[in-house]
């Protein structure tokens, strides 16, 4: 029988002897939670080592992790409202990204980390759209309709760039930026803040646009 290594979510680890049969109820429970609630959940990955232990996170730093479920972000707004395809996404972020010097598959990691493509997505704190922007993130950029795909990325990428150039390119400190503010980035001496989140979710991005390079 295998057995179970730590089990990472986010910050915090469990551990268990028992082996994935008596694991695998308690992850149906948080899977079906999620969705009956429909708050923010992480997108889970797995990976077996060569002892046999076995691996789960929600912050993937090695291509060996597997896609185990999808990711929940909030509360959403009718599916209805969304009609784009995600291959009209690309098009978009391709477009948009390259008017602003960008590197498209950047842009596409980020808008996985936050919304995994969906136009509709609100988050708790009121963070809306394929970029989850802010409404004040909003007004400052000129989005007219944040669940418009093309505005919302817009506005985006336009709020992106102008952290990339805050921070000279430095593109750990411009994702962490995107996730905490510029102010928090700047407070820690221009490096990426020491709040849990922020640092997940950099490793997150990062990890995304590795895989959409085919690093």
């Amino acid at each position: 029988m295998k057995r179970i290594g730590p089990l990472h979510f986010g910050d915090v680890s469990f551990f268990s002897a028992g082996g994935l049969k008596k694991i695998l109820p308690y992850i149906f429970c948080v899977i079906i939670v999620c969705l009956a609630y429909d708050y923010a959940c992480a997108d889970f990955y797995r990976y077996v080592d060569e002892e046999g232990v076995i691996h789960i996170t929600n912050v993937p730093t090695s291509s060996k992790y597997r896609w185990m479920m999808n990711e929940r972000k909030g509360p959403r707004i009718p599916a209805s409202l969304s009609r784009t395809s995600i291959r009209d996404y690309d098009v978009i972020i391709r477009d948009t990204a390259s008017r602003y010097g960008i590197d498209p598959k950047l842009v596409k990691a980020i808008v996985k980390a936050e919304s995994d493509f969906d136009a509709g997505a609100v988050s708790s704190k009121g963070a809306r759209g394929l970029m989850q922007l802010m409404p004040e993130t909003s007004r400052l950029m000129g989005v007219k309709d944040v669940h418009d795909p093309e505005d919302n990325v817009e506005g985006g990428i336009r709020y992106f760039s102008r952290l990339l150039k805050m921070f000279n390119w430095n593109v750990p400190l411009a994702v962490a930026a995107y996730n905490a503010g510029e102010n928090a980035v700047q407070r820690h001496g221009n490096k990426v803040p020491p709040y849990s989140e922020t640092q997940s979710y950099v490793k997150k991005v990062l990890y995304y646009y590795s895989v959409y390079k085919g690093e």
